[in-house]
């Protein structure tokens, strides 16, 4: 009888398989066969607020209104998730639990950035951009109240509208 293997076993570290069929390295994202295929398929099919919004909003939605709204460094708003795209949708709040989890994370940004020639410094300039955008998003398909962070931090919601599905 065959042995059955599932899509996630240990190469170099943890690994997961894609959906181009490469397998994905959480500890060694540098040598990973990933494409840009494989980000867009997991972030559209991953949704933001761990799924506790009115509807279906994916990270792919969101990071298109980063790009669309940035000045400068479109590319890098378009990837400034792309991480998740393998690791998830982890929410900020359960995040600040798992200081393991953001080395990761900051590994994988680091490897997908290089990968795609992208300037991982521009991040620090886009915060605001995707800030204002969490508050529009929030405004807009979260219950009423969870933007209260907004007044108090100065954050202006960007003018976008998230589309209704």
């Amino acid at each position: 009888m065959p042995r059955l293997v599932p899509a996630v076993n240990v190469g170099v570290g943890p690994r997961i398989m894609l959906a181009s069929g490469s397998w994905f390295d959480f500890l060694d994202p540098w040598h990973s066969q990933f494409t840009i295929e494989d980000i867009a398929q997991g972030l559209a099919n991953i949704c933001r607020y761990a799924g506790q919004c009115s509807r279906f909003y994916s990270v792919a939605e969101h990071s298109l209104h980063v790009s669309d709204i940035a000045i400068r460094h479109k590319r890098e708003a378009l990837m400034h998730d792309a991480a998740e795209a393998f690791l998830g949708d982890v929410t900020r709040p359960l995040k600040q639990l798992l200081p393991q989890f953001k080395k990761i994370e900051k590994n994988v940004e680091k490897a997908i950035f290089a990968r795609f020639d992208l300037d991982h410094a521009a991040l620090v300039a886009l915060k605001t951009v995707d800030l204002s955008v969490l508050a529009a998003e929030q405004e807009q398909i979260m219950p009423a109240g969870t933007d209260y962070w907004t007044e108090e931090s100065g954050v202006v919601p960007a003018a976008i509208r998230v589309s209704v599905s």
